[in-house]
């Protein structure tokens, strides 16, 4: 019996195996707005099974682009492998990917009660918050779950290591405080070769590829891994919606799998070197990294591989030492997102998590820095000189 493959081979040869004996050894790209139908028949039974979640028929065709791309579909097999899930479905942003799972869960089955752990994402507790998609959300802690499920829950919302404070949840144990309610967690900074949400009970890992899974700054895209059956309903809320990834950006991202593992420990030792000196610094009232705390809860060791790339730290002078740091580094770009080969910094209050509800934003003297593969010395260089020119005495 074949072993299995380590992470790294994985992100090399997942939704390739078929190149050779199509002679070709680069990945292709389908750039088909619409495709030649056979005849009527087998092409409209194609297009009603790709409309309501499934797959186009062999002798089918694809039909339209709006359903299926094949050049997608590669790229949405090799995440599922990586992420040791049955199936995935690409969307045209992580937002997309986010609305899809809630209404697959909600509007779809009638149960439209979603229980979210903070802290999120600013932009999914906005959502939530809004009630835009027709969904009613109670907003708890991860010890509050059980208490906080209805009869008409739908989805449970987690994300760990959570946006912007890297707080850690436990997937297993929210998995099964549940029930039978579906759960969905957010695995964006972890990436599949930190965390595999699938392997703790968790019905979906939900991915913004745009970070971590793209790594180059270069392409917009949300993933969902889960089982087919769950794949079915977002394949067709994707179909309605209009919602599927153009396969430009796909090619982008199956391209960047291949490096992920190489990236996503580079950057996590650099991170774990800045944290370090951060803790250190005069500056810096607090740094939140998983693991710097000692892991008490255990939850690094149990669930995940790594700690990862990202850092938050609170500053000693609030929000204008914030403003200071983020607009006083050289090498960190000011900018939202994250998970790229470029170091980044923000102060999330003000941008990503403005919409969140006053009680529930981060602290206005937290600064998030995503770490690149510059090298240590250097960022931490670049950071030292934007927190020493900016004390006050």
């Amino acid at each position: 019996m074949t072993s299995p493959l380590h992470s790294d081979s994985v992100a090399v040869h997942a939704g390739r195996e078929d190149l050779t004996a199509l002679g070709v050894h680069a990945l292709p790209l389908d750039l088909s707005s619409t495709y030649p139908l056979p005849d009527l028949d087998r092409g409209g039974e194609s297009y009603e099974a790709m409309a309501t979640g499934g797959h186009p028929l062999a002798d089918g065709g694809a039909v339209y682009a709006r359903l299926w791309n094949p050049t997608v579909a590669r790229f949405e097999t090799a995440l599922a492998r990586l992420e040791q899930a049955e199936t995935a479905v690409a969307f045209g942003s992580g937002m997309a990917a986010m609305t899809a799972a809630i209404l697959a869960h909600t509007t779809m089955t009638g149960r439209r009660h979603v229980v979210a752990v903070r802290p999120l994402y600013g932009g999914t507790d906005h959502l939530l918050a809004t009630g835009l998609l027709g969904a009613e959300v109670t907003f708890c802690s991860e010890t509050e779950v059980s208490g906080s499920l209805r009869p008409d829950t739908g989805l449970v919302i987690l994300e760990t290591p959570a946006n912007p404070t890297l707080d850690m949840v436990d997937i297993a144990a929210v998995a099964e405080r549940a029930g039978d309610v579906p759960v969905l967690v957010d695995n964006t900074f972890a990436t599949p070769v930190l965390q595999n949400p699938i392997t703790l009970g968790a019905t979906m890992a939900l991915h913004s590829a745009t970070k971590y899974l793209g790594g180059h700054g270069d392409v917009v895209a949300g993933v969902i891994a889960c089982a087919e059956e769950t794949a079915g309903r977002l394949r067709q809320v994707r179909a309605v919606t209009g919602g599927l990834l153009h396969p430009w950006g796909a090619y982008l991202l199956h391209r960047g799998l291949t490096t992920l593992p190489v990236r996503m420990r580079a950057q996590q030792d650099t991170a774990g070197r800045i944290a370090a000196w951060l803790a250190r610094h005069p500056a810096v009232a607090r740094v939140h990294y998983p693991g710097l705390d000692g892991d008490p809860r255990g939850l690094l060791c149990r669930q995940s591989r790594g700690p990862g790339a990202m850092i938050s730290v609170a500053l000693r002078g609030g929000f204008e030492a914030a403003c200071r740091l983020t607009t006083g580094t050289r090498l960190f770009t000011h900018a939202v997102s994250l998970g790229g080969v470029d170091s980044l910094i923000q102060h999330p209050a003000a941008l990503t998590h403005r919409p969140v509800a006053p009680h529930a934003r981060p602290a206005a003297d937290l600064v998030r820095l995503s770490v690149g593969l510059e090298h240590a010395d250097d960022l931490i260089a670049d950071l030292d000189r934007a927190l020493t020119a900016h004390r006050r005495p």
